[in-house]
């Protein structure tokens, strides 16, 4: 577990970096639900960035190159990069993945919002990618934060972005979600 506002200063330094490279980006992972929530801990945070000539880890590389503050590592078992952050003890690991692998494709003002000048997916695009991540793990904390989102915010969601059978399912699992997601069918039914 790391304290939030790390995690956040952590991700204000990586965008920095990102945005002075052109680099389209958005952070996701629990760290946003602890950041809505005002939660003092979180464990997770992602960085999604969008390729464009070359590809997203090549990007990441290229901006935090120089860095004093922040160095990339690929993991050769896993084939993903990861972003370090060393102003504090322990560093921050920021996990980089490709837009279109638990993101959207593109990363524009439709998917992204700033928060505390940070990007974020916007509401809409965070639980469409806490649906997929799981599908995929089965995670209490990604069905925590799902159900936090729905909850809380479906009235930001944007139905069109979410695919109904996954969210079906999800609230078959998870009852605590029904309420705002039947709220939120019923406000695209009107």
């Amino acid at each position: 577990m790391y304290e939030t506002s790390r995690l956040l200063d952590a991700a204000e330094a990586l965008s920095r970096l990102l945005r002075a490279a052109e680099v389209p980006h958005a952070f996701y992972g629990s760290v946003f639900t602890a950041m809505l929530s005002d939660a003092a801990h979180t464990d997770e945070i992602f960085c999604i960035v969008e390729g464009g000539a070359s590809h997203p880890f090549r990007r990441v590389r290229h901006a935090c190159a120089g860095s004093e503050d922040i160095t990339t590592v690929v993991s050769p078992w896993s084939s993903r990069l990861h972003a370090t952050y060393h102003r504090y003890i322990p560093s921050i690991d920021i996990e980089i993945l490709p837009a279109g692998e638990q993101g959207p494709r593109h990363l524009d003002s439709s998917k992204v919002q700033i928060i505390r000048r940070i990007p974020f997916l916007t509401m809409s695009e965070f639980i469409r990618a806490k649906l997929k991540a799981w599908a995929l793990r089965g995670t209490e904390s990604d069905a925590h934060d799902i159900v936090f989102a729905i909850s809380r915010y479906w009235n930001k969601v944007d139905i069109n972005r979410i695919p109904e059978e996954e969210m079906n399912e999800f609230v078959r699992q998870h009852r605590e979600a029904a309420t705002g997601w039947t709220e939120l069918q019923r406000k695209y039914r009107e």
